[in-house]
């Protein structure tokens, strides 16, 4: 359980998350997530039993992305403002770096989440609830409007997902073949000050 196995299990889970992507749960194969990682069947196998278990695990993969910006962010003795900006900042870079694993998980939930619904259910359930407790501080504070904090979490993730789960409507609405960096900032500062609620968003 060392480098070699991490090395191999993540080029796996990218190798996946292109071709999950591409053709959907039903349309990927093994065979095709080989080739992609440019390793025998077997090794998959070795690793990931069967497909649903690679798709699950491509998906929390995901999830787990999220969660650790979430951690390291959103904790009551940061200042709101400043916390929010640099936790929008690094959500819509991740969104940006990785459109298809965004895109991916959102057709997994707009399929009804039947790979994923026991893990949200429990697992990423329980590791969403210091975030609210974070914003009920802020909240006391006068830091963040006063609204249910679950749902602001809820908004935070949909606002930021937004840009890599719907970028063909994005780029169209734009008038532009790609979002560009500037796009990104732009959109950075325009969520920020709507889930602050004020005009001044200065650090």
């Amino acid at each position: 359980m060392g480098a070699p196995r991490e090395i191999a299990v993540v080029t796996i889970l990218e190798a996946a998350e292109k071709i999950f992507s591409e053709h959907g749960f039903s349309g990927a194969s093994i065979a095709a997530v080989a080739r992609e990682a440019g390793i025998p069947k077997a090794n998959i196998h070795y690793y990931f039993s069967t497909k649903e278990t690679l798709y699950q695990e491509v998906l929390r993969r995901t999830v787990q992305e999220w969660l650790r910006e979430c951690e390291i962010w959103l904790r009551p003795e940061n200042k709101a403002s400043t916390a929010l900006r640099a936790y929008i900042g690094s959500k819509l870079a991740f969104s940006r770096a990785n459109p298809h694993a965004s895109r991916l998980f959102a057709h997994e939930i707009i399929g009804g989440a039947r790979y994923l619904h026991d893990y949200l259910s429990t697992t990423l359930r329980e590791a969403i609830a210091p975030f609210g407790e974070t914003f009920g501080v802020w909240m006391e504070r006068g830091e963040i409007p006063q609204v249910d904090p679950t749902h602001f979490l809820f908004c935070l993730w949909a606002m930021t997902q937004w840009y890599a789960d719907m970028q063909p409507q994005v780029t169209a609405l734009l008038g532009k073949e790609t979002l560009e960096e500037s796009d990104f900032n732009v959109a950075a500062e325009t969520i920020l000050a709507l889930v602050l609620a004020r005009k001044d968003i200065t650090a």
